[in-house]
C-alpha cells in the first residue's frame, strides 16, 4: 500500500519538480515506514527493489523518457536487478534514492540506484532494462537519439559488462531447461 502512496506522491509532485538531462542524477527523498521492515526492524532487502521502481519512476518522468516512451507507445520492462547492501535503513529514518543511467548496449540499459542516508551510501540497486511496444524492443540507441544523447554509450564499468554478460548466460541457461 505505501509503495501506491509513494508513486502518487512522485505523480502529485512532478509539476514542481524540475526536468534533469538524461544523464543526470534524480533524487528522491523518503522515509522508512513499519512496512518497510522485516523481523529484524529493518529495511527489508526486497524493499529496495520496490523502492528502485520509485527512484526509477521519477527519472523516467524528469529526463524526458516517458514522453518518448509514449511516442513508441512503449512500456518499460525491468529484466535484471542487483542489489549491494551495506548498512540498514532503521524505522523513520529518512534517505535518499539517487537514479542515474549509467549506459546501454545493443538491447539494454542500465540503471543505477543508490540509498543514502546521513550522507553516506547504504545500498544499491542496479537494474538493466527496455522498451517494448508491439512492434517490439525500442532499441536503446534509438530511445536514447530520442532523448537527445549521442547513440554511442558511455563506457561502462568492467563489473557492470560481466554482469549483464552473466545474465545472458542465465538466460540462455533457462531457455535450454524448458520442456519443448
Amino acid at each position: 500500500m505505501n509503495l501506491w502512496f509513494r508513486l502518487l506522491l512522485i505523480l502529485f509532485r512532478r509539476p514542481w519538480r524540475k526536468p534533469t538531462a538524461p544523464m543526470g542524477t534524480t533524487v528522491v527523498r523518503m522515509r522508512v515506514w513499519p512496512l518497510d521492515l522485516d523481523l529484524n526492524r529493518h529495511v527489508t532487502n526486497g524493499r529496495y527493489f520496490t523502492l528502485a521502481d520509485v527512484g526509477r519512476m521519477d527519472y523516467v518522468l524528469r529526463s524526458g523518457a516517458y514522453n518518448v516512451a509514449l511516442r513508441h507507445r512503449a512500456v518499460p520492462i525491468v529484466g535484471d536487478v542487483w542489489g549491494k547492501f551495506r548498512r540498514e535503513l532503521r524505522l523513520f529514518e529518512a534517505f535518499e534514492v539517487h537514479t542515474r543511467m549509467l549506459g546501454w548496449d545493443q538491447k539494454w540499459s542500465f540503471m543505477e540506484h543508490r540509498f543514502v542516508s546521513h550522507g553516506r551510501v547504504v545500498g544499491v540497486v542496479i537494474m538493466r532494462g527496455l522498451f517494448r511496444s508491439a512492434k517490439g524492443t525500442v532499441a536503446p540507441g534509438e530511445f536514447i537519439r530520442e532523448l537527445g544523447l549521442s547513440e554511442e554509450s558511455p563506457a561502462m564499468p568492467d563489473w557492470l559488462t560481466a554482469w549483464s554478460q552473466s545474465c545472458d548466460g542465465l538466460s540462455q541457461a533457462l531457455r535450454q531447461e524448458e520442456p519443448r
